[in-house]
């Protein structure tokens, strides 16, 4: 992948992509990443990229002919048409799915704005897309374009040692990562968890899966939630593809959080009844863990005043970090 950034401060870029992890990665061939100048590029002779704005008020506005000819001559050096991005707070907001989505490319020109921005016409004329890095304004699109090329840059092949190294982050499968301890095993009386000590790979990943979904209820309810829904809709969508059920317009699909003992037994067949709460024969129970994941669906054969039977019609054992 290359990757251009249009800039009017390129040793403020260089300085920062020539260092640490994708310092290496360059350097080992692994992605390309380029700075230019805009002030390159003008036809001012004073080599001024900015003019007062039409409509008047404050600040300046960076011209449309220095940065159109500096996209144009790197484009010249792709073999095929990169996506253009502006860096702007008007822009999409930045998350992971769009970072993976953008590392896809072979290659993205970035252009950073300054002042009160960029003439729209060239936005227009060079069709680019505009991303956000948050909700914030800054004095100019370097910081936000290293973010999205570090960002992209370490889910290249080689940049990083593996997969893993960035597959169990936060944001990357909807949830934030679990905590994480190093030596010594007890700092000022506090312990690293004790699951973690086992040397046991089972026991280790299972807690780091609980606590990254405890960790992102706590602090991200709002992904906590997005993430439970997402997988609720999945086992639901498997299950009705596979299993091909008799549905209608009166079928509900119902979620059931409970222990993960009882899951355990209703799975297995080893148990049959469940609490009533307002249920109806031929309702499926989406049944979910502690955690709020679904691992199977049961099917409401009988009702009575405080329990229902029910019978079992998919498991679904899940992935990793579900």
């Amino acid at each position: 992948m290359r990757i251009d950034i249009a800039t009017l401060f390129p040793e403020m870029c260089e300085r920062v992509f020539s260092e640490s992890i994708v310092g290496r990665g360059i350097k080992n061939g692994f992605i390309e990443v380029y700075a230019h100048n805009i002030r390159d590029y003008t036809a001012d002779k004073h080599r001024n990229v900015d003019d007062k704005p039409y409509g008047g008020g404050t600040g300046m506005v960076m011209q449309a002919q220095p940065i159109f000819d500096c996209v144009e001559a790197i484009l010249a050096r792709h073999k095929s048409r990169p996506r253009i991005i502006y860096l702007s707070p008007k822009g999409e907001t930045l998350t992971q799915k769009k970072v993976s989505e953008l590392a896809k490319e072979d290659g993205l020109i970035l252009i950073c704005g300054h002042y009160e921005g960029v003439d729209e016409r060239v936005l227009e004329e060079l069709n680019a897309e505009e991303i956000s890095v948050g909700d914030y304004v800054l004095t100019g699109g370097e910081l936000p374009a290293l973010i999205l090329t570090d960002a992209v840059a370490r889910l290249q092949k080689g940049v990083l040692p593996n997969e893993d190294a960035y597959s169990i982050e936060s944001h990357y499968n909807g949830l934030l990562e679990f905590p994480q301890y190093s030596r010594p095993e007890v700092w000022r009386g506090r312990k690293v968890p004790e699951e973690l000590l086992t040397g046991d790979h089972k026991t280790v990943r299972e807690w780091q899966e609980k606590m990254s979904l405890e960790v992102t209820e706590k602090k991200r309810p709002d992904l906590y939630r997005a993430f439970i829904e997402q997988k609720l809709s999945e086992i639901k969508a498997r299950f009705i593809t596979e299993k091909n059920p008799e549905i209608t317009e009166n079928t509900r699909f119902l979620a059931l959080k409970i222990t993960k003992e009882a899951l355990k037994l209703v799975l297995r067949g080893k148990q049959r009844e469940l609490p009533n709460n307002d249920y109806r024969k031929g309702d499926f129970l989406i049944l979910s863990n502690e955690q709020g994941v679904p691992r199977g669906i049961v099917q409401v054969t009988k009702t009575l005043e405080n329990a229902v039977y029910f019978r079992t019609v998919y498991k679904y054992k899940g992935e990793k970090n579900d």
